[in-house]
């Protein structure tokens, strides 16, 4: 029988920062492993929705960050959001205490091997395709991170002869110090700089991933993207390569209008088609180039031609990711919720040849919005801006034509469906790809997206 020896963490203090979905989850885990624990959050009970016998190993600090908190604590695990900056965590490095996350407890402790996947899109749909290629391939998989479920909440059920695949952010990559066995950067663009501040902090946190290696592992590149493969430079172990624009010589490829794995991808070396672009479920270039790399991915971590081949005959789209609601009228709408940056609705609106109505907004995270909104005046049929932060739409509308005769600006997601309703024709797409977060009026991307899907059903 499998069994894991007395964690380090046992009879240490460990301050959990932040009780969102990852602090949830370390909140769980460590007592298992013998960690005294204290949770401490910003937000008071209420807001947290909190029931402290829920948790009766845990004691939690709300409301404020004391310094207090330092006084015996060994360890810091900071969820996701909350930014490193934060003056208690300042302080506690000022004092040598460690800081950490969920994502490094869990890959410092994980018996079975890793493929890690990042980049700025693309990300969720490349995993799970992943995923689904490693279970046809008859492998126990466990499929988490950034996405789904938090893997220490997996931890007690994983095996040295399972696979994980593993979305990591670069929220969760600028603490780590571990590289998976298989690692992937899908695209490097700009995203997170209200988090991150530069672009090349935020590049240094997406390299984590690859800077760790070990040789004999395996590094997965975009060859088509300039942020990706300036990556090469950091890659430790064998590279691997994904294009829709050259045939790699290992990696995967296209080859007139199918898709096809060679050298380190591929069982024997030589070149296999995979599939054809017809046989996709999904639309668009973006989508096409994420197939590639799950192909380049799976293919890295030992997956057969036959397995890709079947998980991407039956694989049917993410939700919130291009994923179409209903039609009506002849009006299709559909959720693209995840467009959380410029750059996503950008490839959104080149997945479509048909008239759009997009809506678009939420709250902006300091990046360029220019070539996006360019691209919505041509390819749409009327844009409607919505959010905190819609006035930049509205205002680079104007910067770009002169007048704002193509957007209307209103207050909320519901305001926007409504307008949308006005100006949509039969034949038309009324697209949700907001290029901002969803932080200004929702929990998360997924929740904007689900009352988006709401909003549409009652129409």
């Amino acid at each position: 029988m499998f069994s894991m020896p007395q964690d380090i963490l046992s009879g240490r203090q460990v301050l959990v920062i932040g009780f969102g979905r990852q602090g949830q989850a370390l909140a769980r885990w460590l007592p298992m492993v013998g960690a005294r624990v204290i949770v401490n959050d910003m937000r008071d009970q209420d807001t947290l929705k909190l029931q402290p016998s829920d948790w009766p190993r845990v004691q939690f600090v709300l409301g404020s960050h004391p310094e207090i908190l330092l006084r015996g604590t060994d360890l810091i695990c900071v969820s996701g959001g909350v930014p490193l900056d934060l003056p208690l965590i300042e302080k506690a490095r000022e004092q040598k205490i460690a800081v950490t996350n969920d994502a490094q407890l869990f890959m410092e402790r994980c018996p079975a091997p890793v493929i890690g996947i990042t980049g700025s899109a693309g990300k969720t749909t490349t995993t799970t395709l992943v995923g689904e290629m490693c279970k046809v391939a008859g492998l126990t998989t466990w499929v988490g991170g950034n996405i789904g479920k938090v893997l220490l909440d997996l931890m007690v059920g994983i095996r040295p002869d399972h696979q994980v695949v593993m979305e990591l952010s670069s929220f969760q990559l600028e603490l780590m110090h571990t590289s998976p066995a298989v690692a992937a950067v899908l695209n490097i663009t700009p995203n997170h700089l209200d988090r991150h501040g530069t672009m090349e902090a935020y590049m240094r946190a997406k390299a984590h991933i690859l800077a760790f290696q070990a040789a004999g592992q395996r590094a997965v590149l975009s060859w088509d993207d300039p942020g990706s493969r300036s990556l090469e430079t950091v890659a430790q172990g064998d590279l691997l390569w994904f294009s829709m624009r050259e045939m790699v010589p290992d990696g995967a490829f296209m080859v007139g209008q199918r898709l096809a794995v060679a050298g380190m991808a591929s069982p024997d070396g030589s070149p296999h088609i995979i599939c054809e672009v017809d046989d996709l479920t999904l639309r668009g270039d973006h989508n096409l180039l994420n197939v590639l790399a799950a192909c380049a991915i799976a293919g890295a971590a030992g997956i057969s031609p036959e397995a890709m081949t079947e998980a991407i005959t039956n694989f049917k789209p993410v939700p919130h990711r291009l994923e179409t609601i209903r039609e009506i009228n002849g009006v299709t709408y559909v959720n693209d919720s995840i467009a959380t940056a410029p750059e996503r609705v950008l490839a959104a609106l080149k997945s479509y040849e048909e008239p759009i109505v997009l809506l678009a907004g939420g709250a902006d995270k300091k990046l360029p919005w220019d070539e996006m909104v360019a691209l919505a005046l041509y390819k749409s049929r009327h844009i409607i801006a919505f959010g905190k932060d819609g006035d930049i739409v509205v205002e680079t509308a104007k910067k770009l034509t002169g007048n704002t005769k193509s957007v209307t600006r209103v207050e909320t997601l519901e305001d926007a469906v409504m307008e949308a309703g006005q100006h949509a024709q039969a034949g038309d797409v009324v697209l949700l790809s907001p290029g901002g977060t969803s932080y200004d009026a929702y929990i998360d991307f997924a929740d904007r997206g689900d009352h988006f899907r709401q909003l549409v059903m009652a129409l």
